[in-house]
């Protein structure tokens, strides 16, 4: 289920816009990147009562088949690329965009290392988790992320690691 990795993809762009004093920046370079994450979903996913309550059986039984198989599937693997600029490196790193419904605690911030406590509330449920990111060299990055999300009723975790190396100074047309 793409939701579960857009999930994943959504707490790691949480830790995206802290103040420059916060985080230090990753001793990297800066360029075209190029990112795989392998992710594993486990549990169901949070949906708020209001919205189970609208499901029909039948709606329901086909969510919890396609969990079912998407865990049965195993580890999904996705390859991004993104062009890292200066300012993204201060904002943390080259993730997407701010979360307001996040609360993010920085544990390690220095030129090699980057972990995170992160808390969320988004659509009656709660997601927390950690992150951690680490520069291996200037051309070589890699991460883990492990997170919760329930609504007291359903809980899905998310276990993700990712390895980001350098391409090129140049980035073409990716942003």
């Amino acid at each position: 289920m793409k939701k579960a990795i857009l999930f994943a993809m959504a707490a790691l762009g949480a830790v995206a816009l802290w103040a420059a004093n916060t985080v230090q920046p990753l001793d990297v370079k800066l360029g075209l990147w190029e990112t795989t994450t392998v992710s594993q979903v486990s549990g169901m996913p949070p949906i708020p009562p209001e919205m189970m309550a609208r499901m029909t059986p039948e709606q329901k039984a086909k969510m919890e088949a396609m969990m079912k198989q998407r865990q049965a599937e195993g580890p999904q693997t996705h390859t991004t690329k993104k062009c890292v600029t200066k300012e993204d490196l201060g904002k943390g790193g080259w993730f997407d965009k701010e979360d307001q419904d996040c609360t993010k605690t920085v544990l390690t911030s220095n030129s090699h290392k980057l972990d995170v406590k992160l808390e969320c509330t988004k659509g009656g449920g709660k997601q927390s988790g950690t992150l951690n990111i680490e520069a291996i060299d200037s051309g070589n990055v890699k991460g883990s992320m492990q997170m919760a999300a329930t609504n007291g009723t359903n809980t899905m975790t998310v276990n993700s690691t990712m390895s980001s190396k350098w391409l090129s100074s140049a980035c073409g047309d990716v942003k």
